[in-house]
């Protein structure tokens, strides 16, 4: 995907009232895509897709990502062939290791990667109706097992959610999109860049072929100090686990562990107070309608083929957030050239 896209992404903790009204909103702005993120325990990814998907005209939508380890990969690829039937714009599989698997007693597929690459296989069989059977390490299915559902019309693109070396390659040799999730980091961007480029050139792609999907969570708001405030208190929740990922930034374990220890109190307060500006922009999005489009545009500079604004958008209601980034941040990025 060579084109650069503005995407957004919600997190799977809603009534279906509040996807549907979501959808409807999201469908007035010229977003390219539609995520939802949904490591357990939130609702997992398909009932809150079924629900958007029939009032989203235009951006295709997708999980960003899920687990084979919580959904295997032939309920994978049944679910996105239903999804794609009534969705308009198409439709994205992204997969992932996932996160806090321990803490939901999810044993993790061993070994990881190896599970990634075939759950990626193995959507691909069933998405295109192949028979003849697989035999891997991790999954295997006889030679009569083929989808005995309607096919998707449209080859349907598969993301990899990843921050690392080995998965980053096998999203080179096999998928279309790689999403660095929880970063606006720049400077992370050239790195993932040589991660894929191993595996394209195992796979004898064109360096490029993959896209690099960045995304993380936003606050934008006319009160920009409120705006910062607001999505340092979010990102604290994932911090101590996404910063020791990023190799161009140097974080201490002791602060890493002392923002976890606080957000697990509940004292969101002092865990935010030790988030440095530096830090916060390195995996948030913050600020006012200027700050969001230039943290965007930084990262499109550096090479990144999607941005994705993640939850929860406004600082008081989603939707305040939403309408400033569809009327204002999305206009000032495409009359900069992107997309």
């Amino acid at each position: 995907m060579s084109r650069q896209e503005i995407s957004i992404a919600f997190q799977t903790d809603k009534r279906a009232a509040d996807y549907i009204a979501l959808a409807q909103l999201v469908d007035q702005y010229d977003f390219d895509a539609v995520s939802v993120y949904c490591d357990a325990p939130y609702h997992p990814s398909f009932p809150p897709l079924m629900l958007m998907a029939p009032h989203i005209r235009r951006a295709r939508i997708g999980m960003a990502a899920i687990s084979p380890s919580r959904i295997h990969p032939l309920d994978i690829a049944a679910q996105t062939a239903l999804l794609a039937d009534i969705a308009a714009g198409g439709v994205t599989v992204g997969v992932a290791r996932g996160a806090w698997l321990d803490d939901h007693a999810m044993p993790e597929l061993k070994p990881p990667v190896q599970a990634i690459r075939e759950a990626i296989h193995l959507i691909r069989y069933m998405l295109n109706g192949q028979t003849g059977g697989y035999d891997g390490r991790v999954y295997q299915l006889a030679p009569h097992v083929r989808a005995p559902y309607p096919l998707p019309q449209a080859d349907i693109p598969i993301l990899v959610g990843t921050w690392g070396a080995k998965l980053g390659a096998v999203a080179g040799e096999l998928a279309d999109e790689v999403k660095v999730g929880g970063s606006a980091n720049p400077d992370m961007v050239s790195i993932m860049r040589d991660y894929i480029r191993v595996g394209e050139e195992r796979a004898g792609r064109a360096s490029g072929s993959v896209g690099v999907v960045f995304g993380a969570v936003t606050v934008v708001d006319e009160d920009r100090q409120a705006a910062r405030a607001a999505v340092r208190r979010a990102v604290a929740l994932y911090l101590p686990v996404v910063a020791p990922l990023d190799p161009t930034v140097q974080v201490e374990p002791e602060l890493m562990a002392r923002i976890k220890t606080h957000v697990e109190r509940g004292e969101s307060d002092a865990a935010v107070g030790l988030i440095s500006d530096d830090l916060l922009e390195r995996f948030a999005f913050g600020g006012n309608v200027d700050d969001i489009i230039r943290q965007a545009a930084s990262l499109f500079d550096a090479g990144a083929s999607r941005v994705e604004f993640g939850t929860p958008h406004g600082l008081h209601d989603p939707a305040d957030g939403i309408h400033l980034i569809g009327k204002r941040v999305i206009p000032a990025l495409r009359s900069m050239g992107i997309g």
